[in-house]
C-alpha cells in the first residue's frame, strides 16, 4: 500500500466540520467533563493531527477524490471557451480591440462636446462663420460616432457577460450522486476510524496523567514522616534536653 493521500485544501473545511461533530458527541463531551480538558484544546490537537487521522480513511478518500476529479475533468475542459472565437484566445489583438471598444465612445463624446461648444460659440460671437459651421458639423458627426460605438460596446459587453456566465455555470459540476455518496462514506470513515479513536486516546492520556501536585504528595505521604517530631535521619527524636546542673559558685568573703 502506498503513502496516504494528502488532504486537499478544498477538503479541510469538511475535516473541520467532522472534527466538530465528533467533539460535540455525548461520549466525547462526557469524557471532557471528567478529564477537565478544554474542548478548544482538544480541537487544536485534532487539527494538528490531520495527517494521522485522515490516514485511517485513506481508501475512502482516494475513491472520493477520483470520482470528483473525473466529474470535474470533463466539465472544466468543455467549459473553457476562447474570448475571441476558436483559436484566438491568446491573440494579442483581442485585448487591444477590447480597449478600443471602451475608449472610442468616450473619446468621440469628448470630441463632440468640444467641437460643438467651439462652433456654437463662434456663431454666437458672429466671428468666422465658415469655421463655426465646420466645427458644428464635425461635432455632430463625432456625437453620432460616440452613440454608435457606445451601442456596439454595450451589446458586445452584454454578450460577453452572458457567455461567460453560461460557461461558468457549465464549468461547475452538478452534485453527482456517486460523488456525494463517496464523500459521505469518506466522512463517516474519517469520524469513526480516524478522529474518534484519536480523541479517545488523547482524553485517556489526559485522564491518566498525574496532576501538578500529585507526584509531590505521593513522595511525602508516608506516616513515618508526618509527625512534627521528626528531625531527620541520625537523630533519636525531638525530646527536650535534660537541664544542666548549676555551676559551683566561688566562695566569697564571709562565706565558708
Amino acid at each position: 500500500m502506498g503513502r496516504p493521500s494528502r488532504l486537499g485544501d478544498e477538503d479541510r473545511s469538511d475535516y473541520g466540520r467532522a472534527l466538530d461533530e465528533v467533539i460535540a458527541s455525548p461520549e466525547i463531551q462526557l469524557l471532557l467533563e471528567r478529564s477537565g480538558v478544554p474542548g478548544g484544546r482538544l480541537r487544536v490537537r485534532g487539527l494538528a493531527a490531520v495527517a494521522r487521522t485522515t490516514s485511517a480513511a485513506d481508501a475512502e478518500y482516494r475513491r472520493y477524490a477520483a470520482l470528483r476529479r473525473r466529474a470535474l475533468g470533463g466539465r472544466q475542459d468543455a467549459g473553457v471557451s476562447p474570448l475571441s472565437g476558436p483559436g484566438d484566445q491568446e491573440r494579442p489583438g483581442a485585448g487591444v480591440l477590447a480597449v478600443l471598444g471602451v475608449l472610442t465612445p468616450v473619446l468621440a463624446a469628448v470630441a463632440a462636446a468640444t467641437f460643438l461648444l467651439l462652433g456654437y460659440g463662434l456663431r454666437l460671437a458672429g466671428a468666422l462663420p465658415a469655421l463655426a459651421g465646420t466645427l458644428v458639423g464635425v461635432g455632430w458627426f463625432s456625437l453620432a460616432v460616440a452613440g454608435v460605438t457606445a451601442l456596439v460596446s454595450v451589446v458586445a459587453l452584454y454578450r460577453t457577460a452572458a457567455k461567460q456566465s453560461a460557461d461558468g455555470t457549465a464549468s461547475v459540476p452538478d452534485r453527482f450522486p456517486a460523488v456525494e455518496d463517496a464523500r459521505e462514506a469518506w466522512l463517516a470513515a474519517l469520524r469513526d476510524r480516524g478522529i474518534r479513536p484519536f480523541l479517545l486516546q488523547e482524553l485517556a492520556e489526559a485522564a491518566s496523567a498525574p496532576g501538578p501536585g500529585e507526584d509531590r504528595g505521593s513522595r511525602f505521604s508516608s506516616p513515618a514522616y508526618a509527625g512534627p517530631d521528626f528531625s531527620g535521619p541520625g537523630f533519636e527524636g525531638s525530646a527536650p534536653p535534660a537541664p544542666r546542673p548549676p555551676a559551683p559558685r566561688p566562695p566569697g568573703p564571709g562565706r565558708p
